[in-house]
């Protein structure tokens, strides 16, 4: 395996480590919003941030089965999932600590 392919894996990695950390975070928020009446504006936030969810998966897949050059044109054009993944933790973050 080359330099870049490894540092593909790296990423690969990387993204799917932030998906778990992210869905656990789900989890817990899901179960916070299991006590509060389903008309409440958390179901609303939950449903949100699961659709966000659901688009950085759809990223991650992609990700894994780009080839090595069209890798390194997608990280030119764009940032990368990171700042999306951080932006959503911190926002199941803040609904636990809420809700919890």
């Amino acid at each position: 395996m080359g330099n870049k392919e490894h540092l593909i894996e790296q990423h690969i990695r990387e993204y799917e480590s932030r998906m778990k950390h992210i869905d656990e975070l789900y989890q817990r928020a899901h179960a916070a919003a299991g006590q509060l009446d389903e008309t409440h504006d958390a179901h609303s936030e939950l449903r949100d941030m699961k659709t966000q969810r659901s688009q950085l998966q759809q990223k991650a897949d992609e990700i894994k089965s780009m080839t090595v050059e069209n890798w390194r044109e997608d990280t030119v054009r764009n940032s990368g999932p990171m700042a999306i993944w951080d932006i959503l933790a911190q926002k199941l973050e803040d609904f636990v600590e809420r809700h919890e």
